[in-house]
């Protein structure tokens, strides 16, 4: 699937992974290939993927992550780190 990490200021990450973790704002879950359509508010916590390069981390502030059609598409209000 494809994974997009944008904030307000910048492309933080765009990529193929085969799994993505998010902080979401009742909890944490997790997204794999072909993953049913969703929606979530997402808290202060670390988005963790997995691609070709192995497994990397992003810390977020919050935001929003919609996922559609193998596309995955995280909008931040900023990282940390």
């Amino acid at each position: 699937m494809h994974l997009e990490i944008l904030t307000p200021e910048k492309k933080v990450f765009e990529g193929d992974v085969t799994s993505a973790t998010f902080p979401g704002a009742d909890g944490s879950f997790q997204v794999l290939d072909h993953h049913a359509p969703l929606i979530s508010l997402l808290k202060e916590g670390v988005v963790e993927y997995k691609g070709k390069e192995g497994a990397k981390h992003v810390t977020v502030t919050g935001g929003v992550v919609e996922v559609l059609k193998n596309k995955v598409i995280l909008l931040a209000t900023g990282v940390i780190g």
